[in-house]
């Protein structure tokens, strides 16, 4: 099941529920929680082209600080879709909850090529203080 409220795009499933909040400025929020098995298949990548069709490049925050895991498969489709769009990400922070998340999320950075934009979090303060920064700073 999915829903849009305002400028909130919801995924809700069995294992994890998925939330995509845009922000002016080109500021995402991805917000995830739960098992990550694939259950929205590549509806919420759908969605985030729709925000990426204007052509301007966002910061993407991806809060996963509630994940308990995630499937190789559904970890490598977000690793090509980030390398894919590439181009159009000023940054990729992501904050993890987990050592197995945190090493999920280094091996999406590498075959990706993000090294020189995206950086991940263990530290949720750091996270949140960067996340208001960013958006303290298009307001």
């Amino acid at each position: 099941m999915n829903t849009h409220t305002g400028e909130e795009i919801r995924f809700e499933g069995i294992h994890c529920e998925l939330r995509i909040q845009q922000f002016p400025g080109g500021i995402v929020v991805l917000r995830i929680a739960g098992s990550d098995v694939g259950e929205f298949g590549d509806a919420p990548m759908l969605r985030l082209n729709e925000r990426l069709a204007g052509g301007d490049a966002i910061d993407l925050f991806i809060d996963a600080r509630e994940v308990r895991g995630a499937s190789i498969e559904v970890s490598g489709e977000w690793a090509r879709w980030l390398g894919a769009h590439r181009i159009q990400l000023r940054q990729v922070s992501m904050l993890t909850g987990s050592r197995y998340v945190q090493i999920t999320a280094d091996f999406v950075r590498r075959f990706a090529d993000l090294q020189s934009v995206m950086k991940v979090y263990t530290d949720a303060q750091a996270f949140d203080s960067d996340l208001a920064a960013t958006l303290g700073a298009v307001r």
